[in-house]
């Protein structure tokens, strides 16, 4: 694939805001963020939601920041370094959803923003409280360059159950009703496929991207991975098709880099990016 060009020594590189929570186990969250970017040859720059204690076999707890605290750091950083563009992860609560559009309005930012509407991690663990989903669905989607929701995710933000292309279809539709400029529905979670189809739909024309299946377990921090991929290529200036059809090969390689950890599902890897890199520069 052709990746993202890196900065020459000395010189800044594009700067990229994760706006999410913190994994401890490392696998996903704004950690999975930071590796994606730091691979990409972008500088990570972060305003941490939540703290989670989490592992490889799921979310044990998790405490959220401060509201104050979350707009501070996006503040800090926006009107210090700048970003070209931003991405959001867990936001635990409608509180804080609430203090991120607002704060994200206040500042007139006008830079893409992705939305990865984390509902529940990987395990099923609840990750947002169901009273926030209208908070998400009414105050960030207007705001969205795009969002990315995973089929669990988009059962519950607009109640369809996707199961076929024909549904997947009425599932970007009812997402994009909700006012981001674009609606991804990924389709890694239909089992069904030994393809993983994902689906852009902008109000008036659908994209597909397609892969084959990885078959793996270790596949924690996908949807992160995904977004932020996308986040890194949209800072570059590309387009969202392109930057989604980046983000989608991006995400395929990590996870056919993916490698066990603990005793539950590891992380999909961007360390693959290493390896390629010294064969480039060999």
């Amino acid at each position: 694939m052709n990746y993202l060009p890196v900065p020459a020594p000395g010189t800044t590189p594009l700067r990229v805001l994760t706006i999410a929570g913190s994994d401890s186990g490392g696998g996903a969250g704004i950690q999975a963020d930071m590796r994606t970017m730091a691979l990409l040859g972008v500088h990570a720059c972060v305003a941490v939601t939540a703290v989670t204690v989490q592992n490889t076999l799921g979310v044990k707890s998790f405490h959220e920041v401060p509201d104050d605290v979350v707009a501070g750091q996006i503040e800090a950083v926006v009107g210090d370094i700048g970003i070209q563009a931003a991405k959001t992860g867990m936001l635990a609560s409608s509180d804080i959803i609430t203090t991120v559009a607002a704060t994200w309005r206040r500042l007139g930012l006008s830079v893409p923003l992705v939305v990865d509407p984390v509902c529940a991690s990987m395990h099923g663990d609840a990750l947002l409280a169901p009273s926030a989903l209208d908070s998400l669905r009414g105050q960030l989607f207007p705001l969205a360059t795009l969002v990315t929701p995973n089929l669990d995710e988009v059962r519950l933000l607009v109640d369809v159950e996707v199961v076929d292309a024909e549904s997947q279809r009425a599932a970007a539709k009812a997402l994009h009703a909700l006012g981001p400029r674009w609606a991804l529905v990924k389709g890694g979670h239909l089992r069904s496929s030994e393809h993983s189809c994902d689906l852009l739909y902008d109000g008036v024309s659908y994209y597909e991207f397609d892969a084959p299946r990885v078959p793996t377990g270790n596949d924690h921090g996908g949807g992160d991975t995904l977004a932020t991929a996308a986040a890194c290529a949209l800072a570059h200036g590309f387009s969202v098709p392109g930057a989604v059809g980046f983000a989608k090969k991006w995400v395929t390689e990590c996870l056919r880099a993916a490698y066990p950890l603990g005793h539950g599902h590891g992380p999909v890897s961007p360390l693959f990016r290493l390896t390629t890199a010294s064969s480039e520069g060999a």
